[in-house]
């Protein structure tokens, strides 16, 4: 499956639902709660794919970034922009298991994560991940959420099986203060981010993705369940998306 994974999702500028824009906009509140936008900073990008969100925080911050993925395939990606991205000297890429991290305690003044916590599950990524974090470091992860109290009974059905850790912003709220957090900032993802910058290109990419793998099975069902996903989506995004967190880790 991780085979599959990573070859049906080589050439995408995103691996999950995001924006630059968005990036920023949570960097935005993470500035505007403390984290420094001049003193060098320790930062780890946990989940960071091909290195969408890693370039944004290059740009934007100084200091080192420890950019880590489960799939060297992916972090050999990244490393192929660093010829002409002069900004990727100060990212050092890393294979490595999200519950694993190869950081000293307290080290770490931003862990960022887009769509890559749930490969733990929220609470238990938390709990995985704080105790890299400096007090008063910053947490920035984007996370499934139910958008509204009442959802479609089959879009419902289809999260909790895939996902049983989907809830409202409020429950995350909650287990981000039970796991000793303070939220100081949180916005749903815009459609845009869902469409444009990932369910088309990757609906794109999928002929030639089973033409690869010989319309194997295991090929064709990875592209029912994502064409699926996708058309949940269309049908239903003004009830789910990711809503992006920012929090402060209590002493």
């Amino acid at each position: 499956m991780l085979e599959l994974i990573t070859d049906l999702y080589k050439g995408l500028a995103r691996l999950g639902p995001g924006s630059d824009a968005s990036t920023r906009q949570a960097l935005a509140l993470a500035e505007a709660a403390g984290l420094s936008s001049t003193a060098p900073l320790q930062i780890a990008d946990l989940g960071c794919g091909t290195g969408a969100a890693t370039w944004v925080l290059a740009q934007a911050l100084p200091g080192m970034i420890t950019a880590i993925d489960q799939l060297p395939a992916f972090l050999n990606a990244l490393e192929a922009r660093r010829p002409g991205a002069p900004l990727l000297a100060a990212v050092e890429t890393r294979a490595a298991d999200f519950s694993h991290l190869p950081f000293s305690r307290e080290s770490l003044d931003l862990i960022w994560s887009e769509g890559a916590i749930y490969n733990l599950g929220f609470a238990a990524g938390l709990a995985a991940w704080r105790p890299f974090l400096k007090p008063g470091g910053f947490l920035a992860v984007s996370e499934l959420t139910w958008l509204t109290d009442t959802r479609a009974e089959h879009l419902q059905a289809f999260w909790e099986e895939a996902y049983p850790e989907v809830a409202t912003a409020s429950t995350k709220f909650a287990i981000l203060e039970q796991q000793g957090f303070r939220p100081v900032g949180y916005f749903p993802l815009p459609p845009a981010c869902w469409l444009e910058g990932f369910y088309e290109p990757l609906e794109a990419s999928l002929p030639a993705f089973l033409a690869r793998q010989g319309a194997s099975p295991e090929a064709e069902a990875l592209g029912q369940e994502l064409r699926e996903e996708a058309a949940l989506y269309r049908r239903y995004g003004d009830q789910v998306g990711y809503g992006f967190y920012i929090a402060q880790r209590l002493p």
